[in-house]
């Protein structure tokens, strides 16, 4: 009788660790996954420089590039530089998802808001960013404040699509059985209305954070001293490939940490979608 108890049991012990294990394999390997292309790539660039094909002057092999990081970080430059662009990009991304949350929400909310908002906002998003630099020089001055408007500016733009695009794709049938349970205003935005926006919502904020990181450039060519921006200026200027490059891939690298960051966080809040992602990413 003992017997016949136990071994049901470590049968389903034996049949479950081969799933266990094959699952741990595949987290670990999505993101070694994601490495293989850029990875590959500089290993193939930096056989072809070693072996005398191209003298790496101008497209520097990643041996070179990895000693520049190496300088700047021993130097206490890098993380001078890297903590300017995070700080501005942090201050400029905070102002953008706030104003284009609200002025999104509002505009899809509320018609007659849309119908004065939108075609000024649809006219101000085709104004190229580097046109907005010497208006806020003008107004606010060459230092952070007209930096941080700029960045603010590139991520407003997304999220207030996103957001009134959001709500105005929302099923009418869904908000039609709200308001057969009586539902108050902020009851239906609570209940209804903010599960179905908030899936579009976090790519809005992804591709937000994405353009905030391309304006800070734009923002820290606008005479500064400190940043990744002044890396690539002064890499320019001083005929340093290699600087350049370097401030490139730690843009990259940046970019991609914070857009991952924000995967991660917004991750709990979208587990109740049953959508064709989710099976294949768990595939």
């Amino acid at each position: 009788m003992t017997m016949t108890v136990e071994l049901p049991a470590l049968e389903r012990t034996d049949a479950m660790t081969p799933q266990a294990s094959p699952a741990r394999l595949r987290r670990y390997a999505r993101p070694a996954l994601g490495l293989l292309l850029p990875v590959g790539l500089a290993v193939i660039w930096e056989v072809w420089v070693g072996l005398g094909y191209s003298t790496g002057r101008l497209v520097p092999p990643p041996t070179r590039i990895f000693a520049t990081v190496m300088e700047l970080t021993k130097s206490g430059e890098l993380s001078r530089h890297i903590t300017a662009t995070v700080t501005r990009v942090a201050a400029g991304f905070g102002l953008g998802v706030a104003a284009g949350t609200v002025f999104g929400a509002i505009s899809g909310y509320w018609g007659l808001a849309r119908q004065l908002l939108d075609p000024t906002v649809q006219a101000l998003r085709a104004i190229p960013s580097i046109a907005w630099v010497p208006l806020f020089i003008l107004w606010l001055g060459i230092f952070e404040t007209s930096k941080i408007a700029l960045i603010a500016v590139g991520v407003f733009f997304p999220v207030y699509l996103g957001v009134m695009g959001a709500i105005l794709s929302v099923d009418r049938k869904i908000v039609e059985v709200g308001r057969i349970f009586r539902l108050s205003g902020p009851a239906m935005i609570r209940r209804i209305l903010l599960p179905a926006v908030l899936p579009a919502y976090v790519v809005a904020l992804r591709v937000g954070l994405g353009l905030g990181w391309m304006f800070v450039v734009a923002a820290e060519f606008m005479g500064a001293s400190e940043g990744l921006g002044y890396l690539l200026i002064d890499g320019q200027q001083l005929g340093k490939p290699a600087q350049i490059v370097a401030a490139i891939v730690i843009f990259a690298i940046l970019g991609k940490t914070t857009d991952w960051l924000i995967e991660i966080a917004t991750a709990p809040l979208l587990r109740w979608q049953d959508a064709f992602g989710r099976q294949s990413g768990a595939a």
